[in-house]
């Protein structure tokens, strides 16, 4: 038995609620959505996803009791995580305005760099582990094998996840008309989001 059915649905409800709650990887598919187009952004999307699969992984086999243990390790991840955000931000801050029409290939980031933000804006906030290890905790059956529940939980996270930033991605491209009357200004906004995110995580 892997997990049994009512117990995944509650996970499947809790897993779309988390979905919609705004966070670096919602925010970038916003911005590359907008940019580059759903399609493009699908790197963005496989990129984050994978970095939430490897956090899901290293919650449920451990790791995240052992940095709750290690408040140095614990900072010291919190610090460069903080940093990646604040750089993300700055890079938006400066991104050219969006225009209609198409960007030339040399103007596009590679599906490797694309794939490659998605991934490190998942793993830039080290405090998701402890979420993860909490929040899963709720749905593991100690007296199972845990690989099997490991796979349910990981493949309805990232799915749910993945479906709700091609989403926003979608809309995000379909509204482009509108965001380039004020392109520079959209850029700048997602900055300082990301920027806020980032300082926000140093305080908290």
């Amino acid at each position: 038995m892997m997990m049994a059915f009512n117990l995944w649905l509650v996970f499947l409800v809790a897993a779309m609620g988390l979905a919609v709650v705004p966070g670096p990887n919602s925010l970038l598919a916003l911005s590359h959505g907008a940019r580059y187009g759903h399609r493009r952004t699908l790197f963005t999307i496989c990129g984050g996803v994978f970095g939430f699969l490897i956090l899901i992984a290293i919650a449920m086999f451990g790791l995240g009791a052992v940095l709750a243990a290690q408040p140095d390790a614990m900072t010291a991840l919190q610090w460069v995580g903080a940093a990646y955000l604040v750089w993300l931000g700055f890079k938006l801050w400066h991104a050219p305005a969006l225009e209609l029409t198409e960007l030339a290939e040399s103007q596009l980031y590679s599906p490797v760099t694309l794939f490659r933000q998605g991934f490190f804006a998942a793993l830039s906030n080290p405090k998701v582990l402890l979420f993860f290890t909490a929040f899963l905790a709720q749905f593991i059956d100690p007296t199972v094998a845990l690989l099997p529940q490991f796979i349910v939980i990981a493949v309805t996270f990232v799915c749910v996840e993945f479906l709700a930033e091609y989403a926003i991605a979608c809309v995000a491209h379909s509204i482009r008309p509108k965001l380039m009357k004020n392109g520079q200004g959209f850029n700048q906004c997602c900055g300082v989001l990301f920027i806020v995110l980032g300082i926000s995580m140093t305080l908290a």
